[in-house]
């Protein structure tokens, strides 16, 4: 069979000759060794249908032909331009028809039709230009092979050939997917585009839907601005095609197999989704634009920044849709859609991200401004982050917010340009034209659904009015909207086209609209699909957390049965794997802990954390740039095999049916990781989920994620988080970018119980701490403040009672007392200082002296802070003393929960401070100044 192929191709290929022998020779050797060939030609192979098994191929001679001239059109690469053998003049214009198209695809997007305002300037693109491959006039009427065309074809004329192209490529629909290296990809772009000229005929019912959909963006949008003039709602006039384009997306999603879809978005149209989409009440938004207070919990939010989640029938069955809450931060919300996806797929076993998808919506400046996007796109292939791909849409506003030019706003020719990072294919397409809007909303479902990856949506439209509804955008842009007032509405101009071809009569049209405005007048629900009873078991019950006070009692201590046999399996590795020296130590180092034979240390105590929870059914998941082994080598929760490279993660290993232990080193992004653990932690309430920073200060690459979400996501929305932060802080020399975890900055942070604020300093503390988080029923975030040198501090070290007995102590003692009435000196700290003043207080034999530590500054535990001093009758001097400089660490914001303390106790005992001076950064950068602040500050501490 195969002879036969060869044969055939050198009758009808027009690589004949020499050429042909070549390949001849290639394909023989491909048959027998693949990767024995160049890469090139390998890919061209690769696209012939399957090997029999018997050497040989099996197909129609007209597909192996289209395969070779498809090669042929990449011969180029060898001769450097047209192959030598290929001397006719016919053979010469083929090649160069050839070219053309592949023009077509790689740059007709350039000469598409995408502005609805049509005041682009763009250059006409010489590539497109059959002039350009030296095929002139006469030659449109000659026939030639169109080679991988999908026009039905095997040949047509050159000018029919060039039409095709122009209606695929340059019309309202332009599509950049050439740029993707996996052919079977743009093969498949090819093939869903060409045959029918990306414009597709649909059904009269179907662009009924359409203009239905088109009648009610624009209709809420009319009738809120006749309501409520001049009131800020950011509306979505000029890209109402959104609209009909998320109906597609759900209701495919859906008939895909989806069972919940997230959803993210900026504030830019905001509300005509919640409303339209979602199915929001009229009469809550009409409530919202009246003032009303809606919220009964803290603070509320803007109405544009509301989140909303409701269940839609599609024709796969019924559908929970969630709109995440989101700040003004715009793009910040990306992450967090994607860690509440990976939460919601974890929890359902979605491998494959069929049941769970994400749809995000941009605004053009802000997709090409902000980093975020990039670091969200990076982390989107990636195995601890991937989610099978996300649905982008950017409402393209063609300006950012109302001042910005194209030339302000970014570097690239498109907003959209971002996205090739990962090789995402871009659609773009005019708005104006709602049916190329459904073409490409189809085109972009389906390609997720086929390759499980991104893709994004350029949805090309204009701002009709300013920044928002009291802005005048004429001041800043002139031209472009003297265009806008003379534009009717996407609506009109489709309802005009329906009217014009008979699909529907005026009246009809004018019907959807006074249905629409009838349906808000009575605040009544207008999306037709909306479940109003609904499956409850598609969403999360977070209702077993809600409602509890932070003395909430929780059980911490685990039987020591139980921690033997956890420990056991914690060290046990398979048969023949070979692991690093140090690391094999800590193996065995952590089997004496368990036999009671030695100290416990900060690794054992949180390993050991992880291991209970697993076990009482918890599921654990930690990410950070190094948690695999930790940053500083304490953890090595995952093995390495130094023999192959394999890794075995023994936290995975307890129990058959123990619950999931996800541990990724993250990609070297903080803004974007924390703000999807955030996303995940909001989705799953009964796991304990974790991020850590390398170092702790590391942290402020994601300040809008503690300040927008962590923080304030509780007061302003109502949603409730479970994330915790591990961020590793101390002052041991290593200069101003490594001491600090900036602990001020989260303290300043703190107020009505939004946080917990926990600087733990023994292993014992860091295992109750650990489990408290996911066993008392409160979903808090919590700022843990963890060591470095601690993790191997002779000192600070723990008892296997201490897990089996207690709980999360907010204050300790030391652990030898002083006479109570000998002490006459109080210190109190957090953190690693304590024991550089246990060694000073041993050394001097200080008995006058007690040291205090306090291991939760925030909720700051005054009851049990008194509990202790209250013991201590003589009390004549309080300090506090801490590492960081004055105007940072806990001095400021917390001193005066220690002066209330300190008035319980003795009103004339005053409060005095031992610390490094106030400094503009967290700490110096000389090993040999910080020995001596180091010394002075605990000096100071008993000296004061």
């Amino acid at each position: 069979m195969h002879e036969s192929i060869m044969e055939q191709l050198w009758q009808t290929s027009h690589l004949q000759g020499g050429n042909l022998a070549y390949v001849e020779q290639l394909f023989e050797t491909y048959l027998t060794d693949p990767n024995s060939i160049p890469e090139e030609w390998r890919s061209y192979f690769d696209q012939l249908p399957s090997v029999d098994g018997k050497g040989g191929v099996d197909v129609a001679h007209s597909v192996i032909r289209e395969q070779f001239e498809h090669i042929s059109r990449n011969q180029r690469f060898l001769s450097g331009g047209v192959p030598a053998n290929a001397t006719s003049a016919a053979d010469k214009k083929q090649i160069r028809v050839l070219q053309l198209i592949n023009a077509f695809r790689f740059r007709g997007h350039q000469e598409s039709k995408l502005d609805p305002l049509g005041v682009w300037q763009r250059q006409p693109v010489e590539d497109l230009d059959p002039r350009f491959h030296e095929l002139s006039g006469p030659d449109m009427d000659l026939e030639f092979q169109t080679g991988s065309l999908n026009f039905g074809s095997e040949t047509m004329k050159l000018a029919d050939i060039v039409e095709g192209l122009r209606k695929t490529y340059c019309e309202k629909v332009g599509a950049e997917y050439m740029h993707i290296v996996d052919t079977r990809i743009k093969r498949w772009f090819q093939q869903r585009m060409e045959p029918v000229r990306s414009s597709p005929e649909y059904e009269a019912e179907t662009r009924k839907h359409i203009l239905e959909r088109l009648v009610a963006a624009e209709g809420l949008e009319k009738y809120l601005g006749s309501r409520y003039p001049g009131v800020k709602r950011f509306g979505l006039e000029g890209g109402e095609s959104l609209i009909p384009c998320l109906d597609e997306l759900i209701q495919r999603a859906g008939s895909y197999g989806a069972k919940e879809i997230v959803l993210g978005m900026a504030h830019r149209g905001r509300l005509n989704v919640l409303v339209n989409t979602l199915g929001k009440s009229p009469r809550e938004l009409f409530d919202e634009f009246e003032g009303k207070k809606l919220a009964d919990y803290g603070s509320g939010d803007v109405k544009y920044h509301q989140g909303f989640s409701s269940n839609v029938m599609t024709p796969g069955g019924e559908v929970h849709l969630a709109m995440l809450f989101n700040p003004s931060h715009l793009e910040i919300v990306s992450p967090v859609v994607e860690g509440s996806v990976r939460a919601r797929q974890d929890r359902r076993g979605d491998t494959t991200g069929d049941q769970v998808v994400p749809i995000v919506m941009h605004g053009d400046a802000a997709f090409a401004g902000q980093g975020v996007v990039m670091e969200t796109f990076q982390g989107s292939e990636t195995r601890g982050f991937g989610i099978g791909g996300t649905i982008h849409i950017v409402i393209n506003n063609q300006v950012g917010f109302t001042t910005h030019k194209k030339e302000d706003a970014r570097s690239t020719e498109y907003c959209t340009d971002i996205a090739k990072m990962v090789q995402a294919p871009i659609l773009h397409v005019n708005a104006d034209d709602p049916e190329a809007v459904m073409f490409v909303t189809r085109l972009a479902m389906d390609y997720r659904k086929e390759f499980h990856r991104d893709v994004v949506i350029d949805l090309v439209c204009y701002r009709r009015r300013g920044h928002n509804e009291a802005d005048e955008p004429a001041a800043t842009q002139p031209l472009m909207y003297d265009k806008i007032r003379k534009l009717k509405t996407t609506r009109t101009q489709y309802a005009e086209r329906l009217i014009a071809e008979g699909v529907i009569s005026e009246d009809e049209s004018k019907k959807m609209e006074n249905a629409y405005r009838d349906a808000l007048d009575n605040g009544e629900h207008v999306v037709q699909s909306l479940v109003k009873e609904p499956n409850t078991d598609l969403y999360v019950d977070w209702t077993p957390y809600l409602g509890h006070e932070w003395t909430a009692e929780c059980q911490t201590s685990v039987p020591l049965k139980t921690i033997q046999e956890l420990g056991k399996k914690m060290t046990q590795l398979p048969e023949g794997f070979s692991i690093q020296r140090q690391v094999s130590k800590i193996v065995k180092d952590r089997e004496k802990m368990t036999a009671g034979a030695l100290a416990l240390n900060w690794g054992y105590g949180e390993m050991m954390a992880y291991a209970t929870l697993l076990n009482e059914g918890h599921p654990v998941r930690i990410t950070g740039q190094d948690v695999g082994r930790g940053t500083f080598s304490h953890r090595h929760a995952v093995l390495h095999n130094q023999k192959d490279g394999s890794t075995h993660i023994t936290l995975k290993e307890l129990a058959e049916d123990q619950p999931r232990f996800d541990i990724y080193d993250s990609y070297l992004s903080e803004e974007a990781v924390v703000a999807y653990e955030y996303g995940y932690a909001g989705t799953s309430p009964n796991s304990l989920v974790i991020w850590e920073a390398q170092f702790g200060d590391f942290a402020n690459g994601a300040q809008v994620v503690i300040d927008q979400f962590l923080t304030s996501g509780e007061h302003k929305w109502g949603r409730l988080c479970g994330l915790t932060l591990l961020l590793p802080h101390g002052y041991e020399g290593q200069g101003p970018e490594h001491s600090s975890a900036r602990l001020e900055r989260f303290l300043q942070l703190c107020a009505e119980h939004n946080i917990q604020v926990c600087v733990p300093t023994t292993p014992s503390q860091v295992f109750h701490m650990l489990r408290r988080q996911v066993k008392r029923p409160l979903r808090k975030p919590l700022i843990a403040i963890t060591p470095k040198s601690l993790l191997r501090h002779k000192e600070a070290i723990s008892d296997l009672d201490d897990l089996t007995t207690g709980t999360f102590k907010t204050v300790l003692r030391e652990k030898q007392l002083s006479d109570p009435k000998k002490v006459t000196r109080l210190i109190m700290c957090s953190g690693k200082v304590y024991y550089d003043l246990l060694e000073k207080k041993k050394a001097d034999e200080r008995e006058d002296t007690a040291i205090v530590r306090i291991e939760q500054l925030y909720p700051f535990p005054e009851d049990d802070l008194y509990e202790i001093l209250v013991e201590y009758p003589n009390l004549k001097t309080a300090i506090w003393c801490q590492e960081e400089p004055m105007n940072q660490g806990a001095w400021y914001p917390s001193q005066h929960h220690m002066h209330h303390v300190l008035d319980r106790l003795n009103p004339k005992l005053k409060l005095q401070y031992a610390g490094r001076k106030a400094s503009a950064a967290p700490a110096c950068g000389h090993m040999s100044v910080h020995i001596e602040e180091q010394k002075q500050l605990v000096n100071d501490a008993f000296e004061l």
